[in-house]
């Protein structure tokens, strides 16, 4: 009479697991109103209050103050260098972005890995140090000093400096976006175009390049935040001379310094400005980019490549 029963309680353990199916969360609602709580509270210590904080700083002398120190020629010029600096940089970066992640992602050559490496060669690099070697390689004692020098061609402090080490510090950000995203896409589509007789010019236009656009603009939006927002590496090579080469984080520290703490937050409150600025555009860059990756993902391979034939 036992073994009956053990085989009924057995055949009934299958039906008593689908009843009381397993919660993902396993943590009790005080534990996770606990670590939200936790979360909610370091945000707000570490990112609201100080951004609060420059704004509240940056308006302390009243609003007409705060203009008038935006409109100091010395501000309005370090506004303008840091916008042409940004200009030239993320442009430049743009170009060589797509390059390298294409060149990475869709083809296989002697030297791809070390290329990989060398993109992410300003991320382990202090920008200090990537100051000093445009120091090195520009300065009057440096490498083609003293021919820059004969010919009348000043690179450091001066603003050629300047972009230049911006571009080496912001270059991996354009190409890391894409590279990733070119990759998990794959090259069937380019293929595809290419036996419908598509030149490599077509196939990067009408396929590749639509298939990444919002992945380019995310990485545009990082780069441009970091081109505007440098300040170690544009520090060592731009002299610091005051309304020629000081770009705004320059510019606001030796506001700062100057004890000039109401001028000095609100070119600060610029940047923090500009800063959230391109919070919500990464939002909706990256809400774009998992739409069309999704959209991609639910559509046949080959429906894009139509569009070359017309």
């Amino acid at each position: 009479m036992s073994t009956p029963t053990r085989n009924a309680g057995a055949a009934d353990v299958p039906a008593r697991l689908a009843e009381h199916k397993l919660d993902p969360v396993t943590e009790s609602r005080a534990v996770r109103w606990i670590l939200t709580t936790i979360a909610l509270l370091f945000l707000a210590l570490f990112l609201v209050v100080p951004l609060a904080a420059v704004f509240v700083q940056a308006f302390s002398k009243g609003i007409d103050f705060y203009f008038e120190s935006l409109r100091d020629p010395d501000a309005w010029s370090a506004i303008k260098l840091t916008l042409l600096t940004a200009a030239i940089a993320v442009p430049l970066n743009v170009v060589f972005g797509l390059a390298a992640s294409w060149a990475i992602a869709k083809f296989e050559f002697k030297g791809r890995a070390l290329l990989t490496t060398l993109i992410d060669l300003p991320f382990s690099v202090s920008p200090v140090i990537s100051g000093l070697i445009y120091v090195l390689m520009f300065g009057a004692q440096g490498w083609f000093g003293p021919w820059l020098m004969s010919h009348d061609v000043q690179i450091i402090f001066a603003v050629p400096g300047i972009v230049l080490a911006t571009i080496f510090v912001t270059f991996p950000f354009v190409a890391r976006e894409l590279i990733p995203l070119m990759q998990a896409q794959g090259n069937d589509e380019e293929e595809a175009a290419h036996v419908l007789g598509a030149s490599g010019w077509q196939i990067f236009r009408r396929v590749t390049l639509p298939n990444v656009k919002w992945g380019l603009l995310y990485g545009v939006i990082l780069c441009n935040a970091r081109a505007m927002g440098e300040f170690g590496a544009v520090s060592v090579v731009s002299g610091h001379i005051r309304g020629q080469t000081d770009t705004m984080p320059l510019h606001v520290e030796i506001l700062y310094n100057e004890y000039n703490f109401s001028a000095a937050f609100a070119v600060a409150s610029l940047l923090a400005l500009l800063a959230l600025v391109t919070l919500g555009l990464k939002l909706l860059a990256e809400r774009r980019m998992s739409q069309s990756i999704r959209q991609a993902q639910a559509l046949p391979h080959e429906a894009p490549v139509a569009s070359i034939q017309n």
